[in-house]
């Protein structure tokens, strides 16, 4: 059987001095691969139609009696050491200033890995293109996908704060009806309380005037058991105190209420913006008042059209992250001031700062300085949300151990 076979070499060494078999011309010129065979000096012993072709689409000035050898269909399409180098490659070619990729395949089919050599060409532009294009829509689809996981958690956490804003709401509701009853009822007592004091005083006066030594005995006999000298000036006291922190429960419950208030999504209101500062204080001040100690220098604003709700949830993000930065004993400032048609709230802290390289991934969705388990990530991302949806910015300032300045700038009307 050995005897009617061709080797590759045998056939390719025809191919050089013209005596190969009939059927390998057919068999290459058949072929769609543009294929050359080359010898050492890279002078063309073969060029099949395809590689012809090829010629045109490379060096579309080539006379096809011109292709003597490989540098004639271009200049770059071999490596340099492309003896070295057998195997499959893909090459950038420049093209009268467009870019082309070729599939090269180089194989040696002389004695020992040697000289002459074939060289397979395939046009993988197209390919190219699409990976590319395929790669870039697969990054966008990333992006998209991130944003999409961003948005939605968003909103799982904008529908959770609306669940507990109404159960707060309720609350704040039903709390208020007892609070209604007792808060009367306090002032009636200290009146009916008033009354009586002064009565018995009046009756001890009376009985005093009488100049019975025996009813005078034992009415200061009873005062004394009584400590009535202590009840007359403690109980007006103990009265007051009730009715202050009656006061201080119903501004906690009417803060409470403000701050869950819920407006439907296109409700703009006129708000008082230290109105929602301070209810938002008073609501998480259980969380600030034993570290922190807040300075307010507060300056005339007008009523903004806003989403009251959606600035006191922005409010008690950034406030609970001040308090966060600072781990034992500090200060929190509030400012506020308007220029022409927009009102600034700045809120500082003198707590552990920011540092340089966090800053501007601060306001990214899901990325937190804290420990893992202790923050979602979500707060400044929100916040820096519904800041954009007012139409108005917010921005951040820190310095690792100097504290961290947040500035909010909103318009005092919504441009419709």
């Amino acid at each position: 059987m050995s005897a009617h076979l061709i080797s590759e070499s045998a056939a390719m060494d025809r191919v050089a001095t013209g005596t190969e078999p009939a059927f390998l011309p057919a068999v290459l010129n058949a072929s769609s691969i543009a294929t050359l065979v080359f010898d050492s000096d890279q002078r063309v012993l073969y060029a099949n139609p395809a590689a012809r072709l090829f010629a045109r689409l490379l060096n579309p000035q080539a006379n096809s009696d011109e292709l003597i050898h490989v540098s004639d269909w271009h200049a770059d399409l071999l490596p340099p050491g492309f003896a070295a180098v057998c195997g499959t490659t893909e090459v950038m070619l420049d093209v009268g200033g467009e870019k082309k990729f070729l599939l090269v395949e180089i194989s040696a089919i002389g004695p020992n890995c040697s000289s002459p050599y074939v060289l397979a060409l395939r046009d993988a532009t197209r390919d190219h293109t699409r990976e590319t294009e395929l790669h870039a829509r697969n990054a966008e689809l990333e992006v998209a996908y991130a944003r999409l996981k961003g948005a939605q958690e968003q909103i799982l956490q904008s529908e959770k704060l609306a669940s507990i804003g109404q159960l707060a709401a309720g609350v704040a509701h039903e709390i208020n009806n007892p609070i209604g009853y007792v808060s009367s009822n306090l002032s009636s007592l200290q009146r009916y309380a008033a009354t009586l004091l002064n009565a018995i005083l009046q009756l001890t006066a009376a009985v005093r005037r009488t100049g019975d030594s025996a009813a005078i005995s034992e009415v200061e006999e009873l005062q004394q058991r009584c400590d009535f000298d202590f009840l007359a000036t403690d109980i007006p006291q103990l009265l007051a105190e009730s009715c202050e922190g009656i006061d201080r429960v119903r501004k906690i419950v009417r803060d409470l209420k403000d701050f869950s208030r819920r407006e439907r999504r296109d409700d703009w209101v006129e708000t008082d913006i230290h109105r929602g500062l301070e209810a938002t204080l008073n609501i998480i001040w259980n969380e600030l008042k034993y570290k922190t100690e807040i300075v307010k220098s507060f300056g005339e604003l007008p009523p903004v059209e806003c989403i009251p709700s959606e600035l006191n949830q922005v409010f008690m993000n950034v406030l609970m992250n001040a308090g966060q930065a600072i781990k034992e004993r500090g200060v929190i400032t509030l400012s506020t001031g308007c220029s022409d048609d927009h009102v600034w709230i700045v809120i500082g802290d003198d707590g552990e700062g920011i540092p340089e390289d966090v800053l501007p991934r601060i306001f990214d969705p899901f990325f937190t300085t804290k420990p893992i388990g202790t923050g979602t990530g979500l707060g400044l991302a929100i916040s820096y949300g519904i800041i954009t949806k007012h139409h108005g910015k917010i921005q951040i300032t820190s310095a690792p151990g100097e504290g961290t300045l947040l500035r909010i700038e909103l318009p005092v009307r919504q441009p419709h």
